[in-house]
């Protein structure tokens, strides 16, 4: 993806990489703080492309935003050093860490540089943003938790990331309110154990890789691309399965982990919690059908001599996850 042949990308790809590993493994606060500024830092310059017009806007609104979260760490830091001398910190300071941290990973209520920003990018930053962005914020989160400020978050998260997927036309905008659905099962996940989140973050990142990569090599980016899409009939199957995988619908794997949330949900007698979450389930799956549906019975005439192969080694390893994807439950069954 471009990537390969650029060192200088490639540079900045791998301190994107070491500094999500320096907030993780660092044994203070300011540790944290700088490992997440470097990532910032080496996020920007992945972002700029030439084919893209609006990657300048992009880029700019990235920084403000992630750099405002970045001052409110440290201020919350700062602040907790001088007036106590040590870092127990009380709810006031916690709701603080936990916002910036939010508002990092783009989760309610700081949500809205998320979907705008995801729509100037190239679909490998995007794939970037919603899946490798959400690990530091997401461990620093796990390190204090303000449990009652966390559980309206997840509800908040679920209900708007299902309800604003209505009427986008853009498939960038519609997998940033996916990502921000799926991102309060994650904080449903990680208040449980993080063993859970682990197995909920990388299902979610292989159906988001999949879809991501699928859209990249057939060049589409918004929906009504899809109707007009009969190059290759396979090529669409795949996107409908992991659809439906990143929705959670039961035969399909996606559903898996989000099951595994319900159940420990369920054990603690968070019933209204749970009942929330699989209602967003369904409304983000009634939006996901509404487009298979329409792709795949719109007519659209083909052309005997008109013949495009898509020729990507990749392609093959997809199908076969897509195979695997669909018996995903039957595998599943072995866990338990």
């Amino acid at each position: 993806m471009l990537l390969m042949s650029n060192s200088n990308k490639m540079i900045f790809l791998f301190i994107l990489f070491f500094s999500t590993l320096i907030s993780i493994s660092s044994n203070s606060w300011l540790g944290c703080w700088i490992g997440l500024e470097i990532n910032l830092l080496s996020f920007i310059p992945l972002m700029s492309s030439p084919q893209n017009l609006l990657n300048s806007e992009a880029s700019l609104k990235y920084f403000l935003t992630q750099s405002i979260a970045s001052i409110n760490f440290l201020f919350a830091i700062i602040l907790s050093m001088f007036l106590m001398k040590n870092f127990f910190f009380n709810n006031f300071f916690s709701i603080i860490v936990n916002s910036s941290m939010l508002m990092k990973m783009g989760s309610i209520p700081f949500h809205f540089w998320f979907p705008n920003i995801m729509e100037g990018l190239s679909w490998f930053n995007c794939f970037i943003l919603m899946t490798w962005q959400k690990i530091t914020p997401m461990i620093l989160l796990s390190y204090y938790l303000n449990l009652n400020y966390m559980y309206i978050i997840m509800i908040l998260n679920v209900l708007v990331g299902a309800i604003s997927s209505f009427n986008q036309s853009s498939l960038r905008k519609l997998m940033a309110f996916s990502s921000i659905n799926n991102l309060g099962w994650m904080i449903s996940s990680i208040t449980i154990s993080e063993n859970l989140w682990m197995i909920y973050f990388i299902s979610y990142s292989i159906f988001t890789f999949i879809m991501c990569f699928l859209f990249y090599i057939t060049n589409i980016f918004f929906i009504n691309q899809l109707f007009f899409f009969n190059m290759n009939f396979l090529i669409k199957i795949s996107i409908m399965i992991n659809f439906l995988s990143l929705g959670g619908l039961p035969p399909f794997l996606g559903f898996f982990p989000k099951w595994l949330v319900i159940n420990y949900l369920l054990n603690n007698n968070f019933i209204i919690i749970s009942f929330i979450f699989i209602m967003s389930s369904l409304i983000l799956l009634f939006i996901y059908f509404r487009i298979i549906y329409s792709s795949l019975l719109f007519f659209s005439f083909k052309l005997k001599w008109f013949k495009i192969f898509i020729k990507n080694n990749i392609l093959i390893c997809i199908y076969f996850f897509n195979f695997i994807s669909m018996l995903g439950m039957i595998i599943s069954t072995f866990f338990f």
